[in-house]
């Protein structure tokens, strides 16, 4: 972040991460409560964008509510890790693509518009890579991107959140879009034009009027197709390097429970259940951990497991260790929106 303006960055990256305002000038609003103006507010954050600190302002879309989407993994030999991730980044179907340490080595999250099209995907990884691959589809979501305090301290509010959370359904079958809802989709997916008018920009783009671009923005937030709408931060380039997901073997009569608990934990930052891919893979519970020590992100995951009795259950810790692709997903063809209105 730059030094001149490091109060007003953290700001701008801890404070506006959800309830992004909905109106005509939204960065007015940001400027008055920062006690700035809105040229200010935009200079700041197209530089955030231009350094990585943030990937977009805009939507953080819900699992499963649009297409089909799931993890996955590939056990890839080392010498070839570097060849395999990039054609696996290469599909525009795969927003997160990481390196961690274990023998299924390569993760990735893919999201497709349909199960046809994303099962056709993993059957073209597995046979362009050559390698073993497991798929691992949400079944149960406990906390999922709702934001990220990187003052490492959860704001009271926050905290209330958390505690009266409970696990959310997912739908029978996605989301079912209209022309307008997919010309929108289309342009919102690489987040909101950093403008004065940001809406109508989008409007633009989209061929519809600002107006009809806020009412179904309001929707999507009204019926849980955006999770949250605001700052999306890179955790890594702020310093949050120390990154685990966590997984356990828990007896399904149990993991419901379990994973309402883990959820509320301190330091948990994502919580679902996934299916098994068995015998490969017979983990069903996870979490994700950030923190900026690997030792930190160790002493959380103990305390988890000492307070929660987790460590009687098969559990292993898989850090991060290299990035090789993450942005939003991606629902809908950008042709969609050039479409004539």
């Amino acid at each position: 972040m730059n030094q001149g303006n490091e109060a007003l960055d953290f700001r701008l990256l801890n404070e506006f991460q959800r309830d992004f305002p909905l109106i005509s000038a939204p960065f007015e609003v940001l400027a008055r409560q920062l006690e700035t103006d809105e040229l200010e507010v935009l200079a700041s954050l197209r530089r955030l964008h231009e350094e990585g600190a943030i990937s977009r302002v805009g939507a953080v879309f819900s699992p499963r509510r649009i297409g089909a989407s799931t993890l996955a993994a590939l056990a890839v030999p080392a010498d070839r890790l570097d060849a395999v991730a990039d054609e696996v980044s290469a599909h525009t179907e795969v927003n997160h693509n990481y390196e961690r340490e274990h023998q299924w080595n390569l993760w990735f999250v893919a999201t497709a518009p349909s199960q046809s099209q994303l099962d056709q995907l993993m059957t073209r990884i597995a046979d362009e890579s050559a390698c073993p691959l497991i798929r691992l589809p949400l079944l149960e979501e406990f906390h999922i991107d709702l934001g990220f305090d990187l003052s490492g301290r959860e704001s009271a509010s926050a905290q209330a959140a958390r505690v009266q959370r409970r696990p959310a359904q997912l739908p029978e079958s996605a989301w079912q879009l209209s022309v307008d809802e997919q010309r929108l989709m289309a342009v919102l997916q690489d987040g909101l034009p950093l403008e004065l008018q940001p809406y109508v920009a989008l409007a633009e783009r989209a061929a519809l009027d600002e107006t009809r671009v806020l009412q179904l923005l309001e929707a999507w937030l009204a019926r849980g197709l955006i999770k949250r709408f605001g700052v999306v931060v890179r955790h890594h380039e702020l310093g949050w390097t120390a990154n685990a997901m966590c997984v356990w073997d828990i007896p399904d009569a149990t993991v419901s429970h379990l994973g309402e608990q883990l959820a509320r934990q301190d330091g948990v930052t994502l919580c679902y259940r996934r299916a098994r891919d068995l015998p490969s893979w017979p983990y069903n519970l996870y979490c994700m951990i950030h923190g900026r020590e690997r030792t930190e992100v160790e002493a959380r995951v103990n305390r988890i497991n000492r307070d929660l009795a987790l460590q009687d259950y098969p559990h292993q810790v898989l850090f991060s260790l290299r990035r090789y692709k993450q942005r939003g997903a991606r629902y809908v063809d950008l042709g969609i929106a050039r479409a004539e209105p």
